[in-house]
């Protein structure tokens, strides 16, 4: 189909063999235009799985909010495991953590210290699957919150979490479909985008922003 032929966009090699699969995924990415560039964020493992907890199940301005309060309590970019682990449950309760969520920040801290958590260094040596057996052995941290870490933080190029419920509405929406479909069934229709899954689930996050949007006017 050629999309590179029909705009001055410079197009990466994922999304040119996203938009040659076929019309609707064509269609997709010249509307929402070239995805910006991958890159590896500097922070560490447990750093990045900590933000992850703090997003789970609240806006992000919110959740931002709660790690300024965070970050603030210790006057450092980012307090260190061990720090995390010296302090009392209740002052991170008044930075607006659920009981919950300090535990699993708790635990994340101590199985830094233990080596299950590994080093920046050392988890980009890991595969996707040594990743999501160590870090899911952590309580409060599955499958989702790795792949998304992965993703995200070590710039996976061929993550698909399937059980987003954005990336399944987002192929609902593409196709046009009348339900979502499964996590198991939108992890057989996706191995057709290997080796960029982790682009097509930001073109499908982009397809359910631009839904909403023109569903607002």
């Amino acid at each position: 189909m050629q999309i590179h032929a029909q705009t001055d966009i410079a197009y990466s090699p994922a999304e040119l063999f996203l938009s040659d699969i076929d019309q609707d995924w064509f269609r997709l990415i010249a509307q929402i235009g070239a995805r910006p560039p991958l890159s590896i964020s500097s922070a560490e493992p447990y750093q990045a799985l900590i933000h992850a907890i703090a997003h789970q199940q609240l806006h992000g301005r919110a959740a931002e909010a709660i790690l300024g309060r965070f970050k603030a309590m210790y006057n450092t970019d980012f307090p260190t495991a061990e720090d995390i682990l010296n302090t009392d449950p209740l002052r991170l309760r008044e930075c607006g953590f659920s009981a919950t969520k300090i535990t699993t920040i708790m635990g994340i801290a101590e199985k830094t210290i233990e080596g299950i958590v590994p080093p920046k260094a050392l988890a980009h040596t890991l595969s996707n699957e040594e990743l999501i057996s160590r870090l899911t052995t952590l309580r409060g941290i599955g499958r989702w919150t790795v792949e998304i870490f992965m993703m995200h933080n070590l710039a996976r190029p061929d993550i698909l979490p399937v059980d987003d419920f954005g990336v399944r509405e987002g192929w609902k929406i593409l196709k046009a479909l009348e339900a979502q479909p499964k996590p198991k069934e939108l992890a057989q229709i996706g191995q057709a985008w290997s080796p960029y899954r982790s682009t097509a689930a930001w073109y499908l996050w982009r397809a359910v922003d631009r839904f909403k949007a023109q569903n607002k006017k």
